[in-house]
């Protein structure tokens, strides 16, 4: 995750608090603890946590309070109740009023390390899918996805093509590319782009909890089930779900999902009644295909089902071209996000990411960018913003000694297609290989670039 996910800790046994706050430090959470509810409650009229976890029975101010008021005031917080008044009264009101889970004592600290988790998840999914959106509406590329490379390109236009029949995808690639995004993009140019898209992520959940999100339940499926709950597929109906990192989904769920993307309906849990699925599914995973079937993580019954169309989305390293036009947009996004008058990048700095290999792509890049802009006071960004492993790199500016301290972008790409080619020795088919591109656009770069009469002669390799 990018940043530490937070936790408040509520209870007024000293030991269960300290316990349950040693765990979940080790877990990796910001912990904040209370001993009372009303101190709590004074927490939560400042502060915002992602999971709340509370015992229910206080004085003061009870988990019913605490429970109320995060529903009010941070909606998007989830709450987890304990105590050690066990009982179906308590148990209903709690789940009534929204609370994620509920634990009764004694517990096992494995037991509310994994619900937490299971929680902490579902906070991060639904700001994941907040800020998808975001970034959707302030792209400037009318097809919402920064690109200019011609691999991407296809793959668009393939999307585009598929996306009016309402065909279930496979989408591929390592992670950070932007599956997700992809994703979205196929719903935008659907038959019903309006309708809900909803994402899951499929290697965070048990199986019965995985099945609870995606199908619901009746009243009286479980304990505690005192009302039904509508599950991802119904509430997806007429839109998409995209289920993410689909080759992390335990067998037995697979074969509950293979029946309901074969006979387009489903049952909730406890239910007798089979509901239609009237929805699109969109799959993804970080992992070779293949070597998924051959080892036996993904049913090839399944994968046939889901696989009508597949989109292999290429790494960063292989589109090389893109990194300085979605270093430019992240430069931008994060600068105005804060607040600092940054402009551009260096030469030198803009060739050092262009070199590097990527192994987390567009997300590490996008990280990258953010952490410049944060270390960065002056107007622009240098090697010395960079992290240390492109930092600690020669700086490249030595081949291009006729830029300016403040070249453009196209005089910077004038300048580096001409050191390709003369590093190729004029091989434009492999330099078209090395700079993300066919020859077909390299040779129309040359041409525009030799009519402006911009290019300069080669640099001495």
């Amino acid at each position: 995750m990018n940043e530490t996910q937070t936790l408040m800790i509520v209870d007024d046994e000293e030991i269960a608090v300290r316990n349950l706050s040693h765990v979940m430090r080790k877990s990796g959470y910001k912990v904040t603890t209370c001993d009372s509810g009303p101190q709590a409650m004074e927490l939560l009229q400042q502060h915002s946590f992602d999971v709340v976890l509370t015992d229910l029975r206080m004085d003061g101010a009870d988990g019913m309070a605490i429970l109320q008021q995060c529903r009010e005031r941070w909606p998007e917080s989830e709450v987890i109740m304990i105590t050690g008044f066990a009982s179906l009264e308590s148990a209903v009101a709690a789940m009534r009023q929204g609370a994620f889970f509920y634990i009764a004592k004694p517990f096992r600290l494995d037991e509310v390390r994994k619900v937490v988790a299971e929680a902490m998840e579902k906070v991060r999914l639904r700001r994941e899918n907040r800020s998808l959106k975001e970034q959707l509406q302030k792209y400037q590329s009318p097809n919402g996805i920064i690109s200019r490379d011609p691999t991407i390109s296809k793959l668009l236009e393939v999307a585009r093509q598929i996306g009016p029949s309402n065909c279930n995808v496979l989408i591929t690639g390592a992670s950070g590319v932007g599956k997700e995004l992809f994703a979205r993009y196929l719903h935008q140019h659907g038959t019903r782009p309006d309708a809900p898209f909803l994402a899951v992520n499929c290697g965070v959940f048990t199986e019965d909890l995985l099945a609870n999100e995606l199908f619901g339940h009746e009243k009286g499926a479980f304990t505690g089930a005192m009302q039904s709950k509508t599950g991802l597929v119904e509430a997806a109906k007429g839109g998409v779900l995209f289920l993410d990192e689909i080759t992390e989904m335990s067998l037995g769920m697979q074969v509950k999902l293979l029946r309901v993307v074969q006979e387009r309906e489903f049952m909730r849990v406890g239910g007798v009644r089979p509901i239609p699925a009237d929805i699109r599914f969109i799959a993804a995973t970080n992992r070779p295909i293949q070597e998924a079937l051959a080892s036996g993580r993904l049913r090839s019954d399944l994968y046939y089902r889901l696989n009508v169309v597949t989109l292999e989305i290429p790494p960063l390293q292989q589109r090389a071209g893109d990194i300085a036009l979605l270093a430019d947009h992240f430069l931008q996004r994060s600068a105005q996000r804060m607040h600092k008058p940054i402009q551009g990048i260096s030469p030198e700095a803009l060739l050092a990411l262009q070199h590097y290999p990527f192994p987390g792509n567009v997300r590490e890049l996008e990280n990258m960018i953010e952490r410049a802009v944060a270390l960065c006071n002056h107007d622009t960004i240098t090697l010395q913003h960079l992290p240390e492993q492109l930092a600690s790199k020669p700086a490249p500016l030595t081949l291009f000694p006729q830029l300016q301290s403040k070249p453009t972008l196209e005089e910077l790409e004038q300048h580096y297609i001409q050191w390709v080619l003369s590093e190729c020795q004029d091989n434009q088919t492999l330099a078209a290989e090395i700079l993300g591109i066919d020859r077909v656009s390299l040779w129309r770069k040359l041409k525009r670039l030799k009519n402006q009469e911009t290019i300069p002669s080669s640099p001495s390799p």
